[in-house]
């Protein structure tokens, strides 16, 4: 997003600040890996490896070219009482093309290269400003955001002996973010006006992936996989017509971000040479990441005031979090593949930093997908049903004023892959 970038990144706002959590990152990246629910790093045997677990690249022979792309469409609810406010989101689709590939190397058998180049977070969320008027002063403004992360990762794998395989992977993340809201301004005579606020900023970030796959024997094989903490500078430009009291509608600015560190453990049972089945528990460090993000602005009035006001300062005190995932494959004949999974996916938010723009839910998700495979083509299909669990909050409207609110967000994800052996 990172995650969002990157899923991490924060948005300043007056009166209120956002960011996006887990809950708007890509949870599983591949179409086949998606339709086992993710838990694929004890697995980690097709060129999604690079994401999961670099080491699973050892134990594939030959070269193979994957592309494939996800549809995300995220759907919300929002009920405010107190204001009155009964609403959905806009339905958007959040297209994201991948494309993946590995070569083993001749002269030296036992190492396999491989480069990615995809999407592990991007969503975003959109509310019709006419719903939300009683959240605005009655003004009828924009709510968006939209993230877009990208990850450019070149690979290695090692095939230490028959069983043992090595690899790491480096991440190169550029991201962008975008987001729009209302903004309010107190004038001197007591009132508060509202006006349109808009931000857009992109980011890069480095960082490394580490991982070891074992095959314990012909059934079990087993799989770790380790994500470094990975720092992002993110630059932009923000606006609001209501600090030309200030001299400037518009600033430049800066906020250091970061990409928690990310740890997982997966095991992959085979009880039949046509079935495997899998489980994973994934890691991520958001405590460590998570805490507090503070804007700089490179106009000195814009800089001035905030600060002053503490406005440029948001704070998350966010948790660490867990997913368990569970996954299922069966190869029915050489042509055609059936998969299937569910995970837990917990909220790293706590509820007082809560907001609707990148709701942080914790989700159950139920996954499916089928592989059909002629001569050297697959085709892969995968789709995954992330269901929310409601959240209740204090929706901040301003100057100490906050509604009892609750949330609901759910999400359809539909990928399409095709990929070449050679």
């Amino acid at each position: 997003m990172s995650r969002r970038v990157l899923s991490l990144l924060a948005a300043f706002l007056f009166f209120s600040g956002y960011i996006f959590s887990n809950g708007l990152s890509l949870n599983s990246v591949g179409t086949r890996s998606l339709g086992m629910g993710g838990s694929f790093v004890g697995l980690a045997n097709d060129y999604t490896a690079i994401y999961w677990n670099p080491a699973g690249i050892g134990q594939l022979k030959g070269n193979y070219l994957g592309l494939f792309s996800t549809d995300v469409i995220p759907s919300g609810k929002l009920k405010v009482p107190d204001a009155g406010i009964d609403a959905k989101s806009l339905i958007n689709h959040y297209i994201s093309p991948n494309v993946m590939g590995y070569l083993g190397f001749s002269p030296l058998k036992d190492l396999t290269f491989a480069l990615g180049v995809f999407v592990p977070a991007g969503l975003g969320s959109e509310w019709s400003g006419k719903d939300l008027k009683a959240l605005s002063g009655g003004t009828e403004v924009e709510w968006m955001s939209k993230i877009a992360v990208i990850d450019i990762s070149p690979a290695v794998a090692y095939k230490v002996s028959d069983n043992l395989s090595i690899g790491a992977a480096f991440n190169i993340f550029y991201g962008t973010f975008d987001l729009k809201k209302p903004a309010g301004m107190k004038a001197q005579d007591g009132k508060t006006y509202v006006f349109q606020f808009s931000e857009s900023s992109t980011g890069i970030g480095y960082g490394v992936t580490l991982g070891a796959h074992y095959k314990l024997n012909e059934m079990i094989s087993l799989g770790a996989s380790f994500r470094t903490k990975t720092a992002v500078k993110m630059d932009g430009t923000a606006k609001n017509a209501g600090m030309a009291v200030l001299g400037a509608t518009e600033s430049k600015f800066n906020r250091d971000v970061a990409w928690p560190m990310w740890i997982s453990g997966g095991i992959a049972v085979r009880p039949t040479q046509n079935w495997v089945i899998t489980a994973d528990a994934q890691f991520s460090q958001w405590s460590k990441s998570e805490n507090q993000f503070v804007a700089k602005y490179d106009n000195a009035n814009w800089q001035g005031a905030l600060s002053l006001a503490g406005q440029n300062v948001f704070t998350l005190n966010w948790k660490d979090a867990t997913q368990v995932r569970f996954g299922t494959e069966y190869q029915i004949n050489s042509s055609f593949t059936v998969r299937g999974g569910y995970y837990i996916d917990p909220a790293p938010a706590p509820t007082e930093t809560y907001n609707i723009l990148f709701p942080s839910m914790s989700y159950n998700a139920f996954t499916i997908g089928a592989s059909y495979k002629v001569a050297n083509l697959t085709f892969d299909l995968g789709y995954e049903y992330l269901s929310g669990k409601d959240r209740d909050f204090m929706l901040q409207l301003g100057n100490g004023v906050a509604l009892p609110a609750t949330n609901v967000m759910n999400v359809n994800s539909l990928s399409f892959g095709i990929g070449y052996g050679f």
